[in-house]
């Protein structure tokens, strides 16, 4: 799936794919105004905390680098027959902004499209799970104190200014489960200095860092964060103890007295790593990822016009001869080989107009379409859904 965003995070922090997530500290720029306010602005932010019933810790306020208790900020929105919802309220909201403080969203790719689409853009660039946080911060407000992240991220600049320090590790790779705490900082610092709108911002794992804009006077800072969540060897070992329960040896007691069977357990270990290597685990972390949340395609609220692929990561085809397998969300689905071309078509991760798509591979893209999306792997490219793609992704059949 090509998408502008990517593209301009790539020439930004001199990358050619995504071989240099996680390698190494990366900073760059993106010279496209007109990009980097698309992708999300203060005011737009504010309105979807406005329009939507928010909770802790999804969304939080700090003040003076402490959290500000959701009581101060938080209503019950009460309907004509007493039904409570909980609200952000916005009045003090403001109250607390024009004083300054940090806003954050988490997950901001559940409540927005064009952060949504952005997201499934970079799993399918990575093939890994993607969230995005942002960040609005107001006047001099500081941020958390010096920590590390058990993730990569990449951070976008969007609007305003904010100063950053960012040191080299304490811990080589360190994890959230982890034999050692790692809570003592590193005293080296990478880089120091101030992110402007556009500026572009890669933290591998374990990096020490810190962004304030306390001391900067009067103003604001929007920044969004992709957290990029790799897999590790570690994470390979846990898979194959689920996959060791196959084996009659591995459910059997351990008994302290019986060395001859420490012996076959150990070889069985030897045995299972060799059966299920690494690349196995990959490929099975992908298919093992649930279908993804959508609008479903109802009859009675029209005819299915647009749709786009919305699988966490790229649906995997495979040329059978005669026949093409589709692979994804644990599903697999068969179809003659002459659906091949509306298959590439429809499973590009870019929005496909029905009409277009027949005029290009012909009529039978119609009917795979339906069936993609009657198993959930395409949705109906709604407006709402549409709008997170706009500007950013061409559509498929252009």
């Amino acid at each position: 799936m090509e998408h502008r965003l990517i593209s301009a995070i790539e020439t930004a922090l001199g990358w050619n794919g995504a071989g240099g997530l996680g390698k190494s500290f990366a900073r760059g720029s993106i010279d496209d105004p007109g990009l980097i306010s698309r992708v999300l602005t203060p005011n737009r932010l504010l309105d979807i905390v406005m329009r939507r019933s928010m909770n802790r810790p999804q969304f939080r306020v700090f003040q003076e680098s402490k959290e500000v208790h959701p009581a101060i900020y938080f209503t019950d929105s009460v309907s004509p027959r007493g039904q409570s919802i909980p609200m952000v309220n916005m009045h003090s909201l403001g109250r607390l902004l024009g004083e300054g403080a940090t806003v954050i969203l988490d997950q901001a790719n559940v409540f927005d499209p064009t952060m949504e689409a952005a997201c499934r853009a970079l799993q399918w660039w990575s093939r890994e799970r993607v969230q995005v946080n942002a960040y609005l911060t107001t006047n001099e407000a500081s941020g958390f104190p010096l920590h590390w992240d058990d993730h990569d991220v990449v951070i976008v600049q969007l609007a305003g200014e904010k100063g950053w320090e960012v040191r080299s590790t304490s811990r080589a790779v360190p994890l959230y489960r982890d034999a050692d705490p790692n809570d003592t900082p590193s005293e080296e610092i990478i880089w120091s200095g101030m992110m402007k709108a556009g500026d572009v911002m890669h933290i591998p794992r374990g990096h020490w860092h810190q962004a304030t804009r306390n001391g900067h006077g009067s103003g604001k800072s929007l920044h969004v964060t992709f957290g990029i969540t790799k897999r590790t060897g570690a994470s390979w070992l846990a898979w194959l103890g689920d996959w060791c329960r196959e084996k009659e040896i591995f459910r059997h007691d351990l008994d302290r007295r019986d060395e001859a069977a420490f012996h076959a357990l150990t070889e069985a270990a030897a045995q299972l790593v060799t059966d299920r290597p690494p690349a196995d685990f990959l490929a099975a972390y992908e298919q093992a990822m649930p279908l993804p949340r959508q609008v479903p395609f109802l009859d009675v609220f029209g005819t299915l016009d647009a749709v786009v692929c919305t699988t966490h990561f790229a649906p995997r085809i495979e040329e059978n001869g005669e026949t093409v397998d589709v692979l994804a969300s644990g599903k697999k689905l068969t179809f003659m080989a002459k659906a091949l071309p509306s298959l590439r078509l429809l499973l590009s991760g870019r929005p496909v107009p029905l009409a277009q798509a027949v005029s290009v591979v012909g009529a039978e893209a119609a009917e795979v379409a339906e069936i993609l999306v009657k198993e959930e792997l395409c949705a109906v490219l709604t407006p709402e859904l549409s709008s997170g793609y706009t500007g950013l992704v061409t559509n498929a059949a252009s």
